[in-house]
């Protein structure tokens, strides 16, 4: 048996509890967490709940949830690049090509399995204190909390968009200037696995700005006002300057005139979005100080710019 703690935050007073679970478990489906309610899976101070009971804020849920779990994950001696820790945080520059979390398909070598071997105190906490995700092929900064009263704090700041988290991204196309894309997203009705811009999606709303331009590329920084599944490769997608390496929201390869051999080929190389989570800045869960993180480009995507600067230059 795997016994988990979340605790509601305030902002989510007068809510029914099966919402406000659902809400702070966002990958677990409303029947399920309906279910854990009813059987006693889901108590607050030990005592059993009704689904449509109110909450008040600040209750305690403990959840004790059998051997079947998604919260039986395996501790995996997996290296971390880790940026900082302290007893209430850890953050981490992910590498591309790494899962977030275990899923269908993916229960083992996450980055989650690796938190917990670097510190098996995390399996008492909901996801092993990933209080937000990156895609399998984006890489970057990642935040962690270590504790209950951290994973409610950060989850709070990324909620209430608080949390600064700017991203470098190389696109196609030669972007004039920066803007902001305000469009709701949510699943692409034609096709269940992406997301797209529909009117009856999601708030999601991306600032960008243009760091450096080329020929016929853009190197672009985007922040997040919301955290929406790929929002950053839907929204730049959807103004028409699709990334680079992005074979779901990008189509084809795409060369510009008279493009060299070395260029076409680091182009159709380019296996992943050329996306990376750069810059993290938040309020500290203990102190409230406000810190930032920042990480250089990875090596992929350096090497990359080198190339389109270089063809700048012919």
């Amino acid at each position: 048996m795997k016994c988990i703690q979340i605790i509601i935050p305030k902002r989510m007073k007068g809510e029914r509890l099966d919402v406000a679970i659902s809400k702070m478990l966002p990958e677990q489906s409303r029947s399920k967490i309906t279910s854990w309610v009813k059987s006693g899976e889901a108590m607050i101070n030990e005592r059993i709940f009704k689904p449509k009971d109110k909450v008040s804020g600040d209750e305690i849920v403990s959840l004790a949830l059998n051997q079947e779990s998604n919260y039986d994950w395996l501790a995996e001696d997996i290296p971390l690049n880790i940026v900082f820790e302290d007893d209430h945080i850890i953050v981490i520059n992910k590498e591309h090509g790494i899962v977030t979390h275990p899923g269908a398909g993916n229960r083992s070598g996450t980055l989650a399995n690796a938190l917990l071997h670097y510190d098996p105190s995390l399996s008492k906490l909901d996801r092993a204190g990933i209080v937000h995700r990156l895609d399998k092929n984006t890489s970057g900064l990642m935040v962690v909390a270590r504790n209950i009263k951290s994973q409610k704090l950060l989850v709070e700041q990324l909620q209430t968009h608080s949390v600064v988290r700017e991203y470098s991204a190389v696109v196609y196309g030669h972007m004039i200037s920066g803007g902001t894309i305000d469009e709701p997203l949510g699943r692409d009705p034609k096709d269940r696995v992406k997301q797209a811009v529909i009117r009856s999606g999601r708030e999601a709303k991306t600032h960008y700005r243009v760091i450096d331009r080329y020929n016929n590329h853009t190197h672009v920084k985007a922040i997040l006002e919301t955290g929406r599944t790929h929002q950053i490769r839907v929204h730049l997608s959807h103004i028409g300057h699709p990334l680079i390496g992005d074979f779901i929201y990008g189509g084809k390869v795409r060369y510009p005139k008279k493009a060299s051999d070395i260029l076409k080929n680091k182009i159709s190389n380019f296996k992943r979005q050329a996306l990376h989570s750069k810059k993290l800045t938040l309020n500290h869960p203990e102190s409230g100080e406000l810190i930032s993180f920042k990480t250089e480009l990875p090596k992929d995507m350096f090497d990359l710019i080198k190339v389109l600067v270089e063809f700048d230059k012919n």
